[in-house]
């Protein structure tokens, strides 16, 4: 009996071992992954002539604006619980615009926070929405 009460376990290490080598393996794949992602992201930066300051935040307004602010105005920028942005250029400029994402808009219903998005990243969504006519 005691040959029997071994085979599971065993079992069970060898699984695991296998799972874990499993593991390592897609790991690692996506560790490369998200390298060539960072060094490619890093050339497109470089070629358009953006300094980065020391800052390595993304500077893809739609990527912002889709992580910061679409769950208020919408994925497409014709508003939710926020009003539409999708012509919002034509009312403000881009200095105004970075000036409300900088410091909100409390007057507003619901009122909208300031500071989600800040340096590079708040310069890039601001002329990209005073872009929206």
């Amino acid at each position: 009996m005691s040959k029997n009460a071994v085979v599971p376990y065993a079992i069970v290490a060898v699984v695991g071992i296998l799972l874990v080598i499993v593991m390592s393996v897609v790991g690692l794949n996506q560790q490369e992954a998200i390298q060539n992602q960072e060094q490619n992201g890093g050339e497109k930066q470089e070629q358009s002539g953006e300094s980065g300051g020391g800052e390595t935040a993304s500077t893809d307004a739609a990527k912002i604006y889709e992580n910061t602010c679409a769950s208020c105005h919408g994925a497409d920028l014709s508003g939710a619980v926020g009003p539409a942005l999708n012509k919002v250029g034509s009312k403000y400029d881009k200095a105004e615009i970075k000036e409300i994402i900088k410091t909100g808009f409390p007057d507003a219903q619901p009122p909208m926070p300031g500071g989600l998005v800040q340096g590079a990243e708040a310069d890039a969504l601001a002329q990209w929405l005073s872009e929206k006519k």
